[in-house]
């Protein structure tokens, strides 16, 4: 019975590919009618599968609706700023031209960690390119750096909706997967975006296609301050992060440990960092406040299609939960002498490769891994870390993130696997890694 119930979900995500990848149906309407195909194969009630696709929707709308949004702007009033030009040139002039690819991990890091990841990549790449051209360096040896940060960092930390969406589903202390996040992180990019350079045979080669060009410059007494520029960003980890620790140290019944709580919320932490990104890049430069408006529409258009695929992706999410599948994986995979660790992994990755879309494997993932936490006596905050590592592996061609890197350059789909494909696989096979050796010092 247990292997029927995991076939069938197979087979729901196998068709999930195929109405994908063959079909051709948006990804919304293929989650929706793959979820229902799981539903009825598992013999779930049929008056329980409808408040299920909207508890599932609902689910990750309210969870991650704000925080995408919010993330869209920042992004959004950052480029128009020049915000982000700054942080980039304030880096690499003060860490030089030898340690350049160090600086560009430190860049991409910061903006897959603020921004959505698609918005990370579309603001990082044309300025890689600027310097690129000024130091003549072959532009896929900055690029590769700079990517190998933006994907780890969107894929690690909260507010982003994969991690933020774990840490939820795991009852994870937020401020702690900060801290071990950035213990994984630190070697794992520097393995995926510095080391794995020497390994790819043709990287000085490789052709720059007519799309993405060099960002235009902004004159450097137009541009915001750099400590503005990257309070910004990074406003809501901070936040979160006293946050936690301000309530270690105050009773829990306290006014100061609920304010706090208040304070430390994704949803309040990005609001704050929205309302501080009006000001200094927007008010401040005396923009008017049509105008600002205007950018933050914009932002909002810009990112709804992803949204909503990411709300879809909650309804397999739900009805794995909702019809006990995750138990039964559960119950299966205790019989194997695996770390739990290195299954939740294998089970996001194979979503994100299945799916292509690696916060719909967080969030799918989650509903199948959430009863090994508890099965298995294992830390929440390395469980998150994990499946985040998991959600951020090599991809196939239909894989959203494969194309925006294929289509920017105009390289061939080789060359794509020897430059993204290969740096997303160490980022996610060196982060679990780091996670099982940090699980053998944190129980």
């Amino acid at each position: 019975m247990a292997m029927l119930d995991i076939l069938w979900v197979f087979i729901g995500i196998s068709l999930l590919v195929f109405l994908i990848v063959k079909v051709k149906m948006h990804n919304i309407l293929a989650l929706i009618i793959s979820g229902l195909f799981i539903a009825f194969a598992e013999g779930m009630k049929i008056g329980q599968i409808v408040p299920t696709i909207q508890k599932g929707i609902g689910g990750v709308l309210s969870t991650l609706a704000l925080i995408v949004i919010f993330g869209a702007i920042i992004g959004k009033l950052m480029t128009d700023s020049g915000a982000s030009q700054q942080i980039a040139d304030t880096i690499v002039s003060k860490m030089g031209t030898k340690m350049l690819p160090f600086a560009l991990l430190i860049i991409g890091t910061i903006f897959g960690m603020s921004m959505f990841y698609e918005v990370a990549f579309l603001i990082t790449v044309p300025l890689v390119i600027n310097i690129a051209k000024e130091a003549k360096i072959p532009y896929m040896r900055l690029i590769v750096p700079t990517i190998a940060g933006a994907t780890m960092g969107h894929s690690l930390f909260p507010p982003q909706p994969g991690p933020m969406a774990l840490v939820s589903a795991f009852n994870a202390d937020i401020s702690q997967v900060y801290i071990w996040g950035f213990v994984v992180i630190i070697p794992t990019i520097i393995c995926s975006g510095v080391l794995v350079r020497r390994f790819i045979p043709g990287l000085d080669e490789m052709p720059l296609g007519n799309v993405m060009k060099p960002a235009p410059k902004k004159p450097s007494n137009e541009l915001p301050s750099f400590g503005v520029s990257l309070l910004v960003p990074l406003l809501p980890a901070i936040l979160m992060i006293i946050s936690s620790v301000i309530k270690l140290m105050v009773p829990a019944s306290s006014f100061i440990n609920k304010f706090a709580s208040f304070i430390g919320s994704a949803e309040i932490s990005m609001l704050i960092a929205v309302l501080v990104a009006m000001i200094v890049f927007g008010y401040a430069r005396n923009i008017k406040g049509s105008d600002i408006t205007n950018k933050m529409t914009s932002a909002i258009e810009s990112i709804s299609n992803v949204l909503m695929v990411i709300a879809a992706g909650g309804i397999m999410k739900q009805v794995i939960i909702d019809s006990g599948i995750g138990n039964t994986i559960v119950q299966l995979v205790s019989k194997f002498p695996v770390s739990p660790f290195i299954l939740a992994w294998i089970i996001t990755v194979l979503i994100r490769i299945l799916t292509g879309q690696g916060a719909v494997a967080a969030i799918t993932a989650a509903g199948i891994v959430a009863p090994m936490i508890t099965a298995f006596h294992v830390s929440p905050v390395l469980m998150v870390l994990a499946c985040a590592c998991g959600s951020n592996t090599i991809t196939l061609m239909y894989d959203g993130g494969f194309l925006l890197f294929q289509q920017s350059f105009g390289i061939s789909m080789k060359d794509t696997f020897k430059t993204w494909g290969v740096l997303e696989l160490v980022n996610s096979v060196v982060g679990l890694l780091m996670v099982l050796l940090l699980s053998i010092f944190i129980k």
